[in-house]
């Protein structure tokens, strides 16, 4: 299957960007992380407005979650299932007109003041329905019954999002609305199940490569089954119920059993190579937002839900996505699989954005600064990422 790839990649006359679902989803996903929020810190300072017919925050909201992360979600998924499946990529103009499908939702949404709201909807979500659809073919096709649940994660994905269109259209206030903490739920199962997969494998790979010592628990055992099923129950009770004591109570449990079953994989000895401990640091804000989360709805007070669920937005999805686009990045380019500097300095600028958006949660009164940093931290990680591997994803693999 790989030399067969390999031939109908290179037979593709047409940009390089087009020969694998990574390449235009993960530069398309960075350069919107950046653009986004490029907007974002003066629309939240009043100094400019958006023709859009969701409210500033929603938009935010939005866009982060269904836009960005949907873009990811795409690349990974488009890169990941011929693996899965033994099946050929989508490659040249079908792979184009599904970014164009994704970059018209983008614009859509943002002058969607001018235009009907089912139009807007449909425009949106004809993207991850086309997506699935195409997913779903390669999955069924290969017979690759098991990962069946990252499509229905998808579905579910693409229903928050509907419900979102439909919340805003209504005039409710959509980004605390019920279709966020659908899609918001869906994206960190996302995490928990592939993440759970691949955390442990990238490093008892990385570990044996360097010889000895404790290696992380297999992934799947009984203890992440019930950690997964703990989870799932906690997330549906928050989207329907987000802020009953149950909910608080569950996600408190869940964040708990999480942070076992980060201990098992054995963190603690990738610190040499950060392409490997940002994995684990990035599926530490899971249960850390979980803990969070559930502690303001036991107790309302600061630092209170929204700062909270940055624990899961930017902290779990932000980095792990962050950290995902640059091992792929790396690794379909041919190069070697370690964490230069600069990617280093990604890392670090995403945890710093993070940090200093729940420190604006924790001191109202430094709130305006804290949000400023934030947001320049999250343009430097993802221009960061743009500049140091949109080069990568631009060019064709080195040929040995």
């Amino acid at each position: 299957m790989t030399a067969t790839t390999a031939e109908q990649m290179r037979a593709w006359p047409g940009p390089v960007i087009l020969t694998y679902g990574f390449r235009p989803f993960f530069f398309g996903a960075s350069v919107w992380a950046v653009l986004a929020m490029v907007l974002w810190v003066p629309m939240l300072s009043g100094h400019i407005a958006l023709p859009t017919a969701f409210d500033p925050v929603s938009w935010h909201a939005h866009e982060f979650l269904f836009g960005y992360l949907g873009a990811v979600v795409a690349g990974f998924l488009l890169t990941a299932v011929p693996n899965w499946t033994g099946r050929l990529p989508i490659v040249g103009w079908w792979l184009a007109a599904l970014a164009a499908l994704w970059l018209a939702g983008r614009v859509a949404v943002a002058l969607s003041a001018g235009l009907s709201p089912l139009l807007v909807a449909g425009v949106d979500l004809a993207f991850p329905v086309v997506l699935a659809f195409a997913i779903g073919r390669e999955i069924v096709a290969g017979k690759n019954w098991r990962n069946l649940i990252v499509l229905g994660l998808l579905a579910v994905f693409t229903v928050g999002n509907a419900l979102f269109h439909w919340e805003a259209a209504r005039g409710a206030y959509a980004a605390q609305g019920m279709g966020l903490r659908l899609g918001l739920g869906t994206g960190l199962m996302m995490i928990a199940v592939i993440g759970g997969r691949i955390v442990p494998s990238f490093t008892r790979n990385w570990l044996v490569k360097r010889g000895g010592g404790r290696l992380p628990a297999p992934p799947m055992q009984r203890f992440d089954k019930a950690a997964l099923l703990v989870l799932l129950a906690a997330l549906m009770l928050w989207v329907a119920l987000p802020d009953q004591i149950v909910t608080g109570g569950a996600l408190i449990l869940a964040g708990a059993l999480h942070l076992g079953r980060l201990a098992r994989w054995a963190g603690h000895r990738t610190l040499a190579e950060p392409l490997v401990t940002v994995l684990h640091l990035a599926y530490a804000f899971l249960p850390l937002g979980a803990l969070a989360l559930g502690a303001a709805i036991l107790a309302p007070g600061n630092p209170g839900m929204a700062t909270a669920q940055h624990l899961w937005m930017a902290g779990a999805i932000g980095l792990m996505t962050l950290a995902v686009m640059t091992r792929a990045t790396l690794g379909h380019a041919g190069q070697a699989l370690t964490a230069g500097a600069g990617t280093v300095a990604i890392y670090a600028a995403l945890v710093l954005s993070v940090l200093a958006r729940v420190a604006a949660g924790l001191w109202p009164e430094l709130a305006g600064p804290l949000h400023i940093t934030a947001g320049l931290a999250w343009i430097g990680a993802f221009g960061g990422f743009a500049a140091l591997h949109g080069r990568l994803l631009l060019r064709s693999k080195p040929q040995k």
